[in-house]
């Protein structure tokens, strides 16, 4: 596969091609996401396009959260059944109140917590797609504390699709640009090189009835969940 890559540099940008379209690499600063190098991202999302890019636990797979073409091919990429649904990143707590119904209790506890590695599971607002729903119409929610992420999720205007890059046939997590390019750079649009991130997975904490529950022990600090 020919592959098209873009490298970003101060001066701007230095494109090397030898052919149109392909696989994008595109390198973000990762403190100061460059304004335009961020609309590249989002003109690849709404053209219905599948990213990899960087989170404040793993590189993330993502798309569209209004694209439901783009959420199959990472539903049968990750060969994952749809009673597991995908999760989603959200700019702020602001915009997650529009996309899941926020009690006073869950509002408080996830401002503790946000920016941060934690997944919170809520019930689902009407404008989530019904794909990406569990049967108990709730919905996993991202806040991750990496300004690329949130720069690629405020420009597009609405939450991006989020599930760790893991490769096709072991599982194992890709936690670089370069394992991504080598396992996924046949399937994916565009590799958003952010730099290094963490590699370690979030913590699920489930926020339903006001009753914090921890799915999934990870990164972020757990112990104030348990009582």
């Amino acid at each position: 596969m020919t592959f098209f890559v873009v490298k970003v540099l101060d001066t701007g940008l230095r494109i090397n091609h030898a052919r149109k379209g392909g696989l994008m690499i595109l390198e973000v600063n990762p403190a100061h996401p460059e304004p335009r190098k961020i609309r590249k991202v989002v003109e690849v999302l709404a053209n219905g396009g599948i990213i990899a890019y960087p989170t404040d636990t793993y590189y993330g797979l993502g798309c569209d959260l209004f694209n439901r073409g783009a959420i199959e091919k990472i539903y049968a990429l990750k060969g994952r059944p749809h009673d597991q649904p995908l999760s989603i990143v959200c700019s702020d707590l602001k915009n997650i109140s529009e996309y899941a119904q926020v009690t006073n209790f869950a509002y408080k506890t996830m401002k503790r917590c946000l920016p941060g590695p934690y997944t919170f599971v809520l019930e689902a607002s009407r404008l989530v797609p019904r794909i990406m729903l569990t049967r108990r119409k709730t919905i996993g929610i991202r806040v991750p504390d990496n300004e690329v992420a949130l720069a690629i999720v405020r420009e597009l205007g609405h939450p991006i699709i989020n599930s760790t890059a893991t490769h096709p046939e072991t599982g194992e997590e890709l936690i670089t640009p370069r394992e991504i390019k080598e396992a996924l750079g046949h399937v994916v649009d565009m590799i958003v090189d952010g730099g290094p991130v963490p590699a370690r997975p979030s913590s699920v904490i489930s926020l339903i009835n006001d009753e914090p529950e921890v799915i999934r022990e990870g990164s972020g600090d757990v112990s104030i969940f348990r009582s």
